[in-house]
């Protein structure tokens, strides 16, 4: 038994987590009433966030494009010296600085793989 005292307030549902909680409900093994008691939910709220699925109405908010600042910073660059036997080349691994709003520093080496940058960036937004 639940005692509420005070004013009840709604849950907010991230879309994420309401297609997680219908994909688990659609699962071949689940058991829909089961799914609902587990998250707290009533099977009505579930049916209509399962039905709003269905229909594409419930989806992943797009992904939005954003552009920020930019600034580069000098910091060593190859140090390259001849001599007469030949050219001897000295490099240093080359990093790029990532601040974020926030203050977020993330330092990361020049040839990282695009999908690797991209997990760690979705990491530090939370």
């Amino acid at each position: 038994m639940e005692l509420v005292s005070g004013m009840e307030r709604r849950r907010q549902w991230r879309v994420e987590d309401k297609l997680r909680i219908v994909a688990e409900a659609e699962a071949p093994e689940a058991v829909f009433a089961q799914v609902a008691r587990r998250y707290d939910l009533s099977r009505g709220l579930l049916w209509i966030w399962r039905q709003q699925a269905r229909r594409g109405e419930l989806r992943p908010p797009e992904l939005v494009t954003e552009f920020v600042p930019v600034s580069v910073i000098p910091e060593l660059q190859s140090v390259i010296s001849s001599e007469r036997s030949g050219v001897c080349t000295t490099s240093v691994p080359q990093t790029a600085e990532i601040v974020s709003p926030d203050g977020t520093r993330l330092r990361v080496d020049t040839e990282i793989s695009p999908p690797t940058l991209r997990r760690l960036l979705e990491v530090l937004r939370g």
